[in-house]
């Protein structure tokens, strides 16, 4: 029997992408023995914006959380998302700090690291899955799928090719903005398949409606694994439903190892979340729909939910449209970049700044100008040569890799933080995201030390 295997993105995509990465342990910690034993190929609960938003929203040690889901889930491997280079934020770290959170991240639970970098530049991943290698953890190398006048099915080849020779286990598909067609996915899969000897899997979001066929004909091509979410938090700019994508494979003769009635239970314990969110304000329904219009703005999940959110604090959603006109504009001009974390927030912020602001790239951001100058890697084509020279004036763009031009930092960072930081995992806390971090170290001793008092208290 043929077999498909299902990743579950509940955990971290879909509620990335839906809800900005705002749900707690605490909502999840009673379902996760459930989600152990429904018959997941991996389940995706970690990396992406979860390791900034425990930080900075609520208040909880992203380390933490990931030991804990572990010690529930220790039947089904777990699964991350990495920035390569960048790891989880959004600049470029030196290769001892790319190494020690890796070595990090498997001590603390992690199986499967899925990486990637925003341009497609393999330089830039290339430490990080030889680290993921030598802990003995799974690397799974992604592709950013995106469509442009200089990407096809020959660049997809050559990067999954180039991936096979450094050593991945696995080939992901990365569709951030939903716009691959059932007729593309099953072209690049199946070319995929007969130029790589790895297992292949689909990555995709339902923003443009297109997902459900999309997995249908990739798998026909023979994708080995699938990315989906549970219902109640799927479709819009989340993942396909896992329910229904586990029902039609398993009609088709395909061997899905998943248990419908664990999936109904899992359901079940996400809904009141997803209407709690709702109720709130925390679930925009403009999300959940559908949207044809990112076939060409190419806008993946997260991004747009965040440009909604950025667009309503300024009382600017008038100017949303103008937004999405833009942001192709700004995408041409840059090289063709994919739009995938950190690029689609460069990419997304920059638009709305040229908007905004009434003239284009009259504020230029320090992100924008340090990926004109080579900082983030090879730009995938070629970039305005008019906005070059208006942020380098005259300098030129580095030729090598930027994270050669570091310095270590890890073990410097950790003498400096001294007694501040109580592990290693909290010194690469503080490297990731410093200010964040320090709040969250200090709010943290201070909930230790109130409930340290009540405690003597109660005794006396």
């Amino acid at each position: 029997m043929k077999k498909v295997g299902f990743t579950e993105t509940v955990l971290r995509d879909a509620n990335q992408s839906l809800i900005a990465t705002r749900l707690p342990f605490s909502a999840f910690e009673p379902i996760l023995k459930t989600i152990d034993s429904a018959g997941y190929y991996s389940c995706e609960c970690w990396g992406g914006a979860t390791f900034d938003s425990c930080l900075r929203y609520l208040s909880e040690d992203p380390w933490e959380r990931l030991r804990n889901i572990k010690k529930a889930m220790p039947n089904t491997k777990l699964q991350m998302l990495l920035r390569g280079q960048n790891i989880l934020g959004y600049k470029h770290y030196p290769d001892d700090v790319v190494r020690k959170f890796i070595e990090l991240a498997v001590k603390n639970g992690m199986d499967i690291i899925r990486i990637f970098d925003a341009l497609n530049d393999v330089r830039n991943i290339e430490v990080a899955v030889d680290e993921t290698l030598k802990q003995g953890a799974i690397a799974s190398g992604a592709i950013c799928y995106t469509i442009s006048p200089i990407h096809n099915i020959e660049s997809y080849i050559k990067l999954a090719k180039d991936m096979e020779k450094m050593g991945v286990n696995t080939i992901c598909i990365k569709d951030m903005a939903g716009i691959m067609t059932p007729k593309e996915a099953y072209a690049l899969v199946s070319a995929l398949k007969e130029n790589v000897s790895l297992p292949i899997i689909v990555h995709t979001h339902s923003t443009t409606g297109l997902a459900f066929m999309t997995l249908l004909k990739a798998v026909e091509a023979g994708a080995d694994v699938i990315d989906t979410a549970i219902s109640c938090f799927s479709g819009g700019t989340s993942q396909a439903a896992t329910e229904t994508l586990e029902y039609v494979f398993t009609e088709m003769g395909y061997d899905t190892g998943l248990d419908k009635e664990t999936l109904r239970k899992i359901n079940a314990h996400f809904k009141p979340i997803r209407d709690k969110f709702l109720n709130e304000g925390g679930l925009n329904p403009r999300v959940l729909g559908t949207d044809t219009d990112a076939l060409n703005y190419q806008i993946p999940g997260g991004m747009l939910s965040n440009l909604i959110s950025q667009l309503t604090q300024q009382n600017a959603m008038d100017k949303f449209a103008d937004v999405l006109v833009e942001t192709p504009n700004v995408r041409k001009d840059l090289g063709y970049p994919p739009l995938v974390t950190p690029m689609s927030q460069m990419v997304g912020q920059q638009a709305v700044s040229n908007v905004l602001a009434g003239e284009r790239y009259k504020v230029v951001s320090k992100e924008v100008k340090a990926y004109l100058r080579g900082e983030y890697g090879r730009a995938p084509g070629e970039v305005d040569g008019a906005l070059v020279e208006k942020v380098l004036m005259g300098d030129k763009p580095l030729e090598g890799r930027f994270a050669d031009t570091l310095e270590p930092q890890f073990e410097k960072t950790k003498a400096e933080l001294g007694d501040v930081a109580r592990n290693d995992e909290d010194v690469m806390s503080y490297i990731s995201f410093p200010q964040v971090a320090e709040k969250f170290f200090n709010d943290r001793k201070a909930r230790e030390e109130k409930k340290a008092f009540y405690s003597i208290e109660e005794v006396e």
